[in-house]
């Protein structure tokens, strides 16, 4: 009998932002809920995609550590843990690599945009990312992965991996099952036609979920919306100040309906102040939270540790049949 069994995870950028927030983590909270078997884990080894002081590496796996546990994520009822522990993860990606051929990389969106950004010198890293994903999912024999829109070809690539496999060497791997978000994309502050992103130049164009109230309420001010003033839905013509009712949306439980109801009469300089002090709001208990837990170190790098011990049981009757399977016992 196949069991569910969810694997997700995040990169470790810090805090994590308000789109991190509303497209992935409060998804990740009701999961933890609704399934018996359930792993979460922080991707360090994927940060290194992208180049990283080890310092700020090493705080990083921290910060998101408390911020994903000041958010609702209880690891009592799911495996929270720190990938590179897990050495497993890089063994069975060196297994699904040789499964894998490098022109369905190279095609990869996520590879070309991103090598773009390191002046065309992508690495190997870079370029074999994402089968240290379908590894990351598929050692745990994981059933349903939650994932964004622009993930959704790195989870079919997962999912051609374990049939290639299945094909070669008998069923083995169930073919993981995307969840796909709900929640609508969160755009940039400052450019509302991209995604709003960590690594943004532009400082006012990213919530992050630990800002303070002020930082909170600046940003929002200098959101770019256009110049007409009322307050609707309107994501093609009017970008800006949909993806602020979109926000207001997510952060209140609303409906886009309810929230434009609410809004009627209102110009948007007053809305953006409104939407602000949603967020304020929606995020102070958290932020509070995430303060007290950064002040205990030892506290998270325990239960990240103790979240890998759990998982490496899970993993190592899994990857001892995948060693049998090809040959290596």
């Amino acid at each position: 009998m196949v069991v569910d069994r969810i694997f997700s995870g995040i990169q470790p950028t810090g805090t994590p932002h308000l789109g991190n927030y509303l497209g992935a983590i409060q998804n990740w909270v009701n999961l933890q809920e609704e399934c018996s078997s359930v792993l979460y884990s922080i991707m360090d080894m994927h940060s290194l995609t992208m180049p990283k002081e080890p310092a700020v590496l090493r705080q990083n796996i921290l910060d998101t550590t408390a911020a994903v546990l000041a958010c609702g994520i209880d690891p009592k009822k799911c495996f929270l843990f720190r990938q590179s522990l897990v050495p497993e993860h890089a063994e069975l990606a060196w297994i699904l690599g040789c499964l894998t051929n490098v022109p369905r990389l190279l095609r990869l969106p996520q590879w070309k945009m991103k090598r773009a950004s390191q002046n065309n010198e992508g690495t190997v890293g870079l370029l074999t990312y994402p089968v240290l994903q379908a590894a990351d999912i598929l050692l745990y024999k994981s059933t349903h992965v939650p994932v964004g829109e622009d993930q959704v070809l790195h989870l079919e690539l997962a999912q051609d991996i374990a049939q290639h496999f299945n094909k070669k060497y008998g069923e083995f791997f169930p073919v993981p099952k995307a969840i796909l978000s709900t929640s609508k994309k969160i755009k940039s502050l400052r450019d509302p036609t991209v995604k709003m992103s960590k690594s943004d130049p532009q400082k006012l164009a990213t919530v992050n979920i630990a800002d303070s109230p002020d930082e909170i309420v600046l940003k929002f001010r200098k959101a770019v919306t256009d110049f007409t003033s009322e307050v609707t839905y309107d994501p093609a013509g009017r970008p800006g100040v949909s993806n602020l009712v979109s926000i207001h949306a997510a952060v209140t439980g609303l409906s886009i309906k309810e929230v434009l109801h609410q809004s009627a009469g209102l110009d948007t300089a007053h809305y953006k102040m409104v939407v602000a002090e949603s967020v304020i709001q929606k995020f102070a208990p958290i932020r509070n939270e995430i303060k007290k837990l950064q002040e205990d170190t030892s506290h998270l790098i325990k239960i990240l540790e103790d979240g890998a011990e759990k998982a490496k049981e899970l993993a190592a009757p899994i990857y001892q049949e995948i060693r049998r399977l090809v040959g290596f016992q």
